[in-house]
């Protein structure tokens, strides 16, 4: 008759609480594990008494409760306060050890998304006196990158101009740093070929307080405008660039 049919229950039965623990020896183990391989009432036990660590773990979490026996009694095999109370030390550094490979795997994350920050900040020059700079932009860090450049400054509205080309199978593709400029205005950069020919590279507004003002008043207008454009001509086809307003106003003229 099978122990769920009210018999006696067999001493190998027994062991499934103590197992579940991990409190026995190498050969008591094994030898219980030779019992399991044709028990079908001890491996529904096991999986039943699989719940049984979360709540020495649970107990483990509250030192000096005074809740110990209370775990032993429900055991089928009750063990004494003592060895629950082992049991509960054994899980707690179990615990403990989850605990640190979490933190590690949490620390390694935090620094990959930390990385991406301080990798940003760097591109853009770090801090100055505690104050992040902002990084560069992608207009301006192709400016940087660029050997050819050209620049003037007009003697009439002193706006300066820098324009960094660089070519390309399809012709080239240009940066215009723009300096000393003040708003509101809706300007373009205009390429215009050496057989006359012009194309309008980009455009865009100047806001009140301008770009690149030497005295402006916020670090906003301070910093030169970078923006980029393309055209068809190769460099050596080019002839100029200029900056114009939407009205038609020539701000400045660069030479190729």
């Amino acid at each position: 008759m099978s122990p769920g049919q009210g018999s006696s229950v067999p001493s190998e039965h027994e062991t499934v609480g103590a197992y579940a623990l991990g409190i026995l020896d190498d050969a008591e183990a094994t030898a219980f594990e030779t019992h399991l391989a044709g028990c079908e009432w001890c491996a529904q036990q096991l999986d039943e008494l699989a719940g049984m660590e979360p709540m020495l773990a649970a107990l483990a979490d509250l030192p000096g409760s005074g809740s110990t026996p209370a775990i032993g009694e429900s055991l089928s095999a009750t063990p004494s306060p003592r060895l629950v109370e082992k049991l509960v030390d054994e899980v707690s550094e179990q615990r403990a050890r989850k605990r640190r490979r979490g933190f590690y795997m949490v620390a390694a994350a935090a620094a990959l998304i930390i990385a991406g920050p301080l990798a940003a900040m760097a591109a853009g020059g770090g801090s100055d006196g505690g104050n992040q700079v902002a990084a560069a932009t992608p207009a301006e860090s192709a400016f940087r990158t660029m050997s050819d450049k050209a620049s003037a400054t007009d003697s009439s509205t002193h706006v300066s101009a820098t324009v960094g080309m660089s070519q390309k199978v399809w012709g080239t593709q240009a940066v215009l740093e723009l300096k000393n400029v003040k708003g509101p205005l809706k300007c373009s950069l205009v390429l215009v070929a050496k057989n006359g020919q012009r194309v309008t590279m980009s455009s865009w507004s100047v806001p009140n307080w301008g770009y690149g003002v030497p005295d402006g008043t916020t670090p906003e207008s301070k910093k030169p405008l970078y923006i980029g454009g393309a055209a068809a001509f190769q460099p050596n086809e080019i002839d100029h660039f200029e900056v114009v307003t939407f009205e038609g106003k020539k701000l400045v003229q660069v030479d190729a």
